[in-house]
């Protein structure tokens, strides 16, 4: 068997399998055993827990919390509102859009690692919502609209589908002309890296006009991990560039020096920052949002000046009409007709000419 798979088959899912990985608390066990909630871990991502401490940023993320109950801020049936799932539009439920030229394609609500944050919990994690995924609809969907030229793959954890899925969806996207690029959202190089496999790899690897790009979830540097670089560095092998897709959450990432450890740890196995996205109502997540200025102020206290460049990423929120940057100017303090007045991450004040229009 597959190292992988026996790690899906031994899923940390029960009480029981969780205590031999941590010191349960009252509370967690209240939660685990009262909430109607899908959650589980791989045994890999289960050992990665502080097994003493309740605010362990992993076990945070992968334990339901009472705290799920409070719903002030979470917006109810939020995925179907930020997915456009009410519009005129027919679409298949497997195709959710926010932009005219690219899709998100939902191919599963099977995941190796069921985050507590994610945004989309009814779906995934309590089951209020159903959708019909089916692969042949989505294809046929993208096949007849030929304005879409970049298609997300994602779930779910579309790379918990077996290897002749994966195949499958890559060869019959890139029979279609029209596309131009094709991505995947997944959490395995983080909670599965076993799953990069030689056979996953020799169905990455071909060249192709239509490229592949992987965006994976990583939230805090524990998370990073000897296995975690290895299925990184195997990955960029097969010519798949991967970026790193943060959430921001409060307790567990949202204080300068975790901030700045989480991406320039990610740079240094190899994965690019591209987002930091708010987190998002959906509800009975409270608990982990902080101020929507957040995010901006921690990449200008953590990251702008502090680090490489390389190690920034954009601060977003996801919407309904698509990704809004949040990223105040801190940096011009004021202008004239002659000369802009700038502030570096120190305070330094310098001055640059004001060029007409």
């Amino acid at each position: 068997m597959e190292a992988w798979v026996e790690q899906l088959q031994n899923s940390v899912n029960t009480l029981e399998r969780l205590k031999d990985y941590i010191e349960v608390t009252p509370a967690e066990e209240k939660a685990i055993t009262t909430l109607n909630t899908k959650w589980g871990t791989t045994p890999y991502f289960a050992a990665l827990m502080d097994p003493k401490d309740p605010n362990c940023p992993i076990r945070r993320q992968v334990l339901p919390s009472l705290e799920e109950n409070v719903n002030e801020y979470g917006v109810d049936n939020y995925l179907m509102w930020k997915e456009n799932r009410s519009t005129d539009e027919v679409r298949p439920d497997s195709i959710a859009r926010q932009y005219h030229d690219r899709v998100a394609f939902t191919v599963t609500d099977v995941c190796a690692n069921y985050c507590r944050h994610c945004f989309r919990k009814e779906l995934v994690v309590d089951r209020d919502i159903q959708f019909r995924m089916d692969l042949e609809e989505g294809l046929a969907w993208i096949k007849e609209h030929t304005e879409v030229r970049d298609v997300l793959i994602t779930g779910g954890d579309p790379f918990i589908l077996a290897d002749e899925k994966i195949e499958y969806l890559i060869r019959k996207l890139r029979e279609l002309d029209h596309l131009e690029m094709i991505r995947f959202g997944t959490r395995t190089p983080i909670v599965l890296p076993q799953r990069i496999t030689p056979a996953l790899k020799r169905i990455l690897s071909p060249y192709h006009k239509i490229p592949l790009w992987i965006n994976t979830q990583c939230n805090h540097p524990r998370e990073i991990t000897a296995e975690t670089a290895r299925a990184v560095f195997d990955l960029l092998t097969c010519g798949v560039n991967v970026g790193n897709r943060a959430v921001l959450l409060k307790g567990i990432n949202d204080d300068p020096e975790t901030f700045r450890q989480l991406h320039q740890k990610l740079l240094q196995v190899r994965i690019r920052p591209y987002y930091v996205f708010y987190c998002e109502p959906a509800p009975g997540i409270d608990h982990f949002r902080t101020t929507v200025e957040k995010g901006a102020e921690l990449i200008r206290d953590a990251i702008r000046g502090h680090t490489t460049g390389l190690a920034q990423p954009m601060y977003v929120i996801a919407t309904n009409i698509g990704k809004i940057p949040l990223m105040p100017d801190y940096y011009i303090m004021g202008k004239d007709e002659k000369e802009y007045t700038l502030k570096n991450y120190q305070g330094k004040l310098t001055q640059w000419p004001n060029m007409p229009a």
